[in-house]
């Protein structure tokens, strides 16, 4: 799947968890800061693929299959977050940024390797 298309099932799974049932294309647009007619023809092929679907309100929900994605892109960026903020200290802002490149080219063994080592990192070393 497109780096791009990941992106965009994780903005509406964070969008979702604060606002349930609730997630409208310009909220996508105005999150990612792109355009609603970008947004819109994302949808659509999402929507073809079926990784979300719209409610009667024109609401953005994600199918399972939607959802699987949006979680796991979602997981490898906290993580990958938490790596970058607590190990490397790197400000919140830029782990932020360079996690949500990363998150998308990452191997699933490193990723894993990474989630070993956070798990098993002293408390007091990550504070």
């Amino acid at each position: 799947m497109k780096e791009s298309r990941e992106d965009y099932l994780e903005t509406i799974l964070v969008l979702n968890r604060k606002s349930p049932d609730d997630v409208r294309p310009v909220d996508v647009a105005n999150h990612l800061g792109i355009t609603k007619p970008s947004v819109t023809r994302a949808m659509t092929e999402l929507e073809k693929e079926g990784h979300i679907r719209r409610n009667e309100k024109g609401r953005l929900l994600l199918t399972e299959s939607g959802r699987e994605i949006a979680e796991r892109v979602y997981e490898k960026h906290c993580v990958i977050t938490q790596l970058f903020s607590r190990c490397a200290n790197v400000s919140e802002e830029t782990a932020e940024s360079d996690a949500c490149k990363v998150e998308h080219v990452i191997s699933e063994e490193t990723f894993q390797g990474i989630k070993s080592y956070l798990n098993a990192m002293p408390k007091s070393v990550e504070n």
